[in-house]
């Protein structure tokens, strides 16, 4: 009965330690080394959202911003700017699981298509290893910036994406 008893106590000891060294991981969660991706456009037709006829703005200047859950206040910032593709890639080595962390077109580099959002003007991305997300990578929504006016080569698109009833605005620039 003694012999019993040691060999589950030693089972129960070996199961704890097992389940806390599974637990801790192997600490590649402490050394957080996160990429946050994505792209700058312009929306030549004012939709608010990448059409075929949206192009990728280069030399766009990106702000990644992550701050506190409870009281607003920004804990950390870093800027980038955009590729001759419109891309860009902003490297984090802090973790911020805590924190609400989201990536804002600051300031287009064409003077043709510089008009900021009506309310989309944030990527929110998760800056975390301890999500279950095993990438190292972290990929925002595409941001842009508007034309002042509704190019012509929308009128196609425009059409495609409202067959049935066009917006009032769409209208008055096509009527012809």
């Amino acid at each position: 009965m003694a012999k019993n008893l040691e060999i589950v106590a030693v089972f129960l000891i070996l199961s704890c330690l097992l389940s806390l060294a599974y637990a801790n991981g192997d600490n590649e969660g402490d050394k957080t080394s996160i990429t946050v991706e994505g792209y700058v456009y312009c929306d030549p037709c004012r939709v608010q959202f990448p059409t075929r006829v949206s192009k990728r703005i280069s030399g766009a200047l990106v702000r990644l911003e992550c701050r506190s859950r409870e009281n607003e206040t920004v804990i950390y910032t870093e800027d980038a700017t955009t590729d001759d593709n419109g891309s860009y890639n902003l490297s984090v080595n802090e973790d911020f699981q805590e924190q609400i962390c989201e990536v804002t077109a600051i300031k287009s580099n064409t003077d043709d298509c510089n008009e900021k959002f009506d309310a989309i003007e944030r990527a929110r991305v998760l800056i975390t290893k301890k999500n279950g997300i095993r990438s190292e990578a972290r990929y925002a929504n595409p941001l842009g910036f508007m034309k002042k006016e509704i190019s012509d080569e929308c009128k196609e698109v425009i059409e495609e994406l409202f067959p049935e009833d066009m917006p009032e605005e769409f209208k008055k620039k096509f009527e012809n």
